[in-house]
């Protein structure tokens, strides 16, 4: 077996109107369900359904806070350049979106916020001229602030 590509994620939601709010208002992705069903589909135009909410309920257990087994984040690549993100912070700011950080991975710039569930989610852009294919080393490079 070989994987070819990460197909789709699928994310529990306490309300998915307030979620599909969020991903298809906020981060701009293009809801493919009819509203008003327990679940919502979204893609970006490369598959199918690149991410899938599924309503559990306002009395569903929360996220558990701290260092804990399971999802940390998932990355969403949002453009091709560090002006990209200023334009998305200033955007995630008028939102009201909780920004965890940002980051200087040396192969990616990073934004990391989080949604209306708790997840965290990073916000990146490829930085051009890093050949992270003959130098895999610089994937796993120190993480430096990134200052936008």
């Amino acid at each position: 077996m070989e994987i070819k590509e990460l197909g789709h994620l699928v994310l529990y939601v306490h309300d998915v109107a307030r979620s599909s709010a969020f991903y298809r208002d906020v981060l701009g992705w293009h809801q493919i369900s009819p509203e008003g069903l327990p679940v919502a589909a979204f893609s970006s135009g490369r598959t199918h359904h690149e991410l899938l909410l599924i309503e559990v309920g306002a009395d569903a257990a929360p996220l558990p806070g701290g260092r804990h087994v399971g999802l940390y984040h998932f990355g969403l690549k949002i453009g091709d350049t560090d002006e990209d993100l200023r334009t998305a912070l200033a955007a995630l700011h008028s939102a009201g979106v909780r920004i965890a950080g940002a980051a200087d991975h040396t192969v990616s710039h990073s934004l990391y916020i989080f949604d209306p569930d708790g997840n965290e989610i990073e916000l990146y852009i490829d930085v051009a001229g890093i050949d992270w294919a003959n130098n895999p080393e610089s994937v796993l490079a120190p993480t430096r602030p990134l200052a936008l």
